[in-house]
């Protein structure tokens, strides 16, 4: 004989129903930012149409500066202080932040030709710079900033950060990248990219990943925390 239901049961049954209605209710995702191949397109950089990035020297940084033919001039390792200036023999304090390596080399040269050296030879390597990094944001079980390496992929950098949350929405996963100085953005499916129907995605220094939050999973998963499991799968007897 089937035993009638109870009030818990009606109780369980009306909150997975809500649950399902809210699944037909989500709004769509956003248009706003591309998705599909257009999410690739608007990430992506052509090397023979971007000039590449020149690193600007900045507070902390190491540098070592050589003076040809000039060994008592030249500096093995010396830090750019607080201010941004490095201190050389003879011209004193030079301004270093802001100008790439090559840039600080024509800088010296003019000031150890204005009274010192004839035509003095300069060359700057970076010995300790900035670090490169990305960031990823949103539904991960660690989010932050990580230090990029060349080759990072969506897919690795998310292992960075241990991966999704249960209440990910794995078809809204956002790249913020700024290309050219203008701000882009591509919104990515993670469930096609892990199972090979759309391709990995490369990543840049100064990405942004944002796992979006999907309030259907976040529903259900209250509901399956707040009910008994045998308030759900109860036996007919």
């Amino acid at each position: 004989m089937m035993r009638s239901r109870t009030t818990a049961d009606i109780l369980n049954v009306a909150t997975l129903g809500a649950v399902a209605l809210l699944a037909a209710c989500q709004p769509p995702l956003d248009p706003v930012v591309p998705a599909g191949q257009a999410g690739y397109d608007a990430v992506s950089v052509d090397p023979a149409q971007v000039t590449p990035q020149v690193y600007a020297l900045a507070a902390g940084d190491k540098i070592a500066v050589q003076v040809y033919g000039e060994p008592e001039l030249s500096v093995s390792e010396l830090a750019i202080d607080n201010a941004g200036n490095v201190s050389l023999p003879l011209i004193g304090q030079v301004r270093a932040a802001g100008q790439s390596s090559a840039e600080l080399a024509r800088t010296v040269e003019a000031a150890y030709a204005a009274d010192f050296v004839r035509d003095p030879r300069v060359n700057v390597v970076v010995l300790e710079g900035q670090q490169r990094t990305i960031a990823i944001e949103g539904e991960v079980e660690q989010p932050g900033v990580f230090p990029y390496s060349e080759g990072q992929t969506l897919l690795t950098a998310l292992a960075l950060a241990r991966s999704p949350t249960e209440t990910a929405k794995l078809d809204e996963v956002i790249i913020f990248r700024t290309i050219g100085g203008q701000r882009s953005a591509g919104r990515f499916d993670l469930q096609d990219i892990r199972g090979g129907r759309s391709p990995d995605v490369p990543l840049m220094a100064g990405d942004v990943v944002v796992v979006g939050y999907s309030t259907v999973r976040g529903a259900y998963l209250d509901v399956v925390r707040t009910i008994p499991i045998f308030g759900i799968f109860r036996p007919i007897n």
